[in-house]
């Protein structure tokens, strides 16, 4: 990987733990623990939720191991960076977004012992009631981002290597 590369990561990395952190502030700054408030009403709220689980609160109650986890991953994925395609841009948002939105996670499980959600998308049901998507925050976006990003480069690898063309057997 060339100083360049590692550099824009770097750099991207930051700027995805800086945004995260800084909103989860203002959700703090603004809504206690488990308030809302509507934006839009029957599509959109601020929250201030705590995530003790992983992605749709599975394995709800489990933050430090859930820490522990991420804290490995996180060191795996910057051990084995060097498996990433990271030559061309894509590659390199990709990394850095996967490691921004651990990172920003994992903060918020040392020092908050939970994650800090404050984005929830939902619809009413007849009835009342509200169905939607859990409550989110700019890391599990980026991460979201990264991964999404690995698939295309995948797929991009994948058709390139069929495009080439096909030697036929010697007689």
């Amino acid at each position: 990987m060339t100083l360049q590369a590692t550099r824009r990561i770097g750099a991207i990395t930051l700027l995805i733990v800086l945004v995260d952190q800084i909103t989860k502030r203002i959700a703090v700054h603004h809504l206690d623990l488990w308030d809302e408030r509507i934006v839009l009403d029957g599509f959109f709220k601020f929250v201030h939720w705590g995530n003790t689980g992983a992605a749709w609160s599975l394995f709800h109650g489990h933050n430090e191991r859930l820490a522990i986890l991420s804290g490995l991953a996180l060191a795996a994925i910057l051990l084995l960076r060097s498996f990433f395609d990271t030559r061309g841009w894509l590659g390199q948002v990709s990394l850095a977004c996967i490691l921004g939105g651990v990172t920003g996670n994992l903060l918020d499980r040392l020092f908050v012992n939970h994650v800090i959600d404050f984005l929830r998308f939902y619809l009413y049901q007849r009835g009342g009631d509200e169905i939607g998507f859990p409550a989110f925050n700019v890391a599990d976006v980026a991460i979201c981002v990264g991964v999404g990003l690995l698939f295309i480069l995948s797929w991009q690898g994948k058709d390139q290597t069929s495009a080439l063309p096909q030697t036929q057997p010697r007689r």
